[in-house]
């Protein structure tokens, strides 16, 4: 694909991400997605050949840019506390920056399975994000830091205090902005996988 190809396909993602957060996924219409990049619809169908493809791109994106900032940080000669602590951060800080885009993790792909099916079945269009997290607990465990437990059971613990979190600022909830909590999340986290 050429490189000019990719950044339409990128602005298109990125157009996609702001409707879908705005109207919903279900309100918010190939036509919708055109119009707003003033691109003729056809056009649009030239790169996604439908909605559900479209919504499986978007969270394959988020995938692979969620887990570039991980992989960074496990790459980071940090211990497991302090990669705790920018994993939460960079979690948040991308909350904040691009909220569009946990929304659409949180309220799109986890509610709406049906539409991430055919090759997107449990955490495929997710695995690079949920490679680095995989990592980051086995090196936690290797260095004698982290519970050597059932890998679900401490990804579902993590995710749920960063996504709820993340979901009580969306519906205007904490009485604090976002980044004041990084401190308190990052250790609850830590101290619950923790040794």
């Amino acid at each position: 694909m050429s490189e000019k190809k990719q950044r339409k396909k990128e602005q298109i993602i990125q157009c996609s991400l702001e409707l879908f957060s705005k109207k919903g996924f279900y309100n918010t219409t190939i036509p919708d997605i055109a119009n707003a990049l003033k691109m003729s619809v056809g056009n649009m169908y030239n790169y996604f050949k439908s909605k559900d493809i479209l919504a499986k791109e978007i969270i394959r994106f988020i995938s692979i840019y969620l887990g570039k900032k991980l992989k960074t940080i496990n790459e980071q000669n940090l211990n497991t506390e302090e990669k705790t602590r920018k994993i939460v951060e960079m979690y948040f800080t991308i909350a904040i920056a691009h909220p569009e885009m946990i929304d659409y993790f949180l309220r799109i792909y986890l509610s709406n399975r049906e539409i991430f099916t055919d090759g997107c079945e449990g955490m495929i269009c997710v695995n690079e994000f949920v490679t680095e997290i995989m990592i980051y607990f086995e090196e936690g465990v290797s260095a004698g830091d982290l519970r050597d437990q059932d890998f679900f059971s401490a990804f579902g613990l993590f995710m749920g205090y960063l996504g709820g979190m993340v979901f009580l600022k969306g519906e205007n909830i904490l009485p604090k902005n976002l980044d004041e909590y990084i401190d308190d999340i990052s250790f609850n986290i830590y101290k619950a996988l923790s040794v």
